[in-house]
């Protein structure tokens, strides 16, 4: 089958290779659709890692994936069903089949491009995020980064019932968007204080949840920053550096409820994704507004260029993987 790997720093390359075999409880799955996640960008594509590291495994770094099962070795799922399916640890998703088994999978409705239903993943790993938050009813909500997770939340949290919802980045055409997944204010940090624009809209208190969604050392510290006294900071994005520096004084000030969020090591993997294509299936809320850029898989190496560029607008990129 066909594959892509990363062969050197932000280098890919193309090969053949083996289609994979189901074993007995597994399924195999013909991939239609990937899409490019800021995970891939921070950790696989972005960095130069030691010469030793290349080339990388067959089809990483790629996680976000949407296809049709053509054989299945469980009764859980049967040909011709359109799953996103989780992969398993070691393998990507830039190449045409994986392997994957039912406690690792997200049936998907019939109907429906695939390209949009893919988006319920990313937005489904928010979903277990936003549940550790417990009620949003009534409270403030700051949300720092409105890359496609950030902008997850901000669809989430207002359809939970902030009183306000506050996007916060550095792009403009990022919070552009947030408004139309319901932020009730938008501030960009580079031209604008932060901290004035979330005292006003609180009435002097802070939010009641911070939410850090863009993984830098600097959001991180906002987080904290930003939030009232006693109210909850919510960790979602995962930082390049192994240790970053925390102001401790602002633990000691506002001793926050503090909550690391990775739905993926939560023990399940794979409900939060399935309430979420339910969630858009009856209309509650649609990520594939998510999508800016549709691609094939042979433009690959442009997508992740793209991306880690933050080039045309993007916000999430889908391949094809027949094209």
């Amino acid at each position: 089958m066909k594959a892509a790997r990363l062969v050197g720093p932000k280098k890919f390359e193309f090969l053949e290779v083996d289609q994979p075999v189901p074993s007995d409880g597994q399924c195999l799955i013909k991939l239609e659709r990937v899409s490019v996640c800021g995970s891939d960008i921070r950790h696989g594509f972005g960095p130069v890692h030691p010469e030793e590291d290349y080339p990388m495994e067959v089809g990483r770094p790629c996680h976000e994936l949407a296809g049709v099962i053509v054989e299945s070795r469980t009764d859980a799922f049967h040909e011709g069903q359109r799953v996103i399916p989780i992969a398993y640890p070691g393998t990507g998703g830039l190449c045409e089949y994986v392997l994957s088994e039912p406690s690792r999978m997200a049936l998907l409705p019939a109907e429906g491009p695939l390209d949009e239903w893919i988006m319920c993943q990313p937005s489904g790993t928010v979903l277990y995020s936003c549940r550790q938050m417990g009620s949003v009813l009534q409270k403030n909500v700051l949300i720092l980064g409105q890359g496609s997770i950030g902008l997850s939340f901000t669809m989430i949290t207002s359809r939970m019932g902030a009183r306000s919802v506050i996007a916060a980045d550095l792009l403009d055409y990022r919070l552009e968007k947030s408004k139309l997944f319901g932020a009730t204010h938008t501030v960009n940090t580079d031209k604008e204080d932060l901290t004035e624009a979330v005292m006003e809209i609180t009435d002097g208190q802070g939010a009641d949840i911070t939410v850090e969604a863009a993984g830098y050392p600097d959001t991180f510290n906002l987080a904290f920053s930003q939030v009232r006294q006693f109210g909850t900071v919510i960790i979602f994005g995962i930082q390049s550096e192994k240790y970053i520096p925390l102001e401790h004084n602002l633990l000691m000030e506002k001793q926050p409820h503090i909550q690391p969020t990775t739905g993926a090591r939560s023990g399940d993997p794979i409900t939060q994704i399935r309430d979420m294509v339910a969630l858009r299936q009856r209309g509650w809320a649609d990520p594939a507004q998510l999508i800016t850029h549709r691609m094939g898989l042979s433009n690959v190496q442009n997508a992740y260029d793209m991306y880690e560029q933050r080039q045309d607008n993007i916000i999430k990129v889908v391949m094809d993987i027949s094209q």
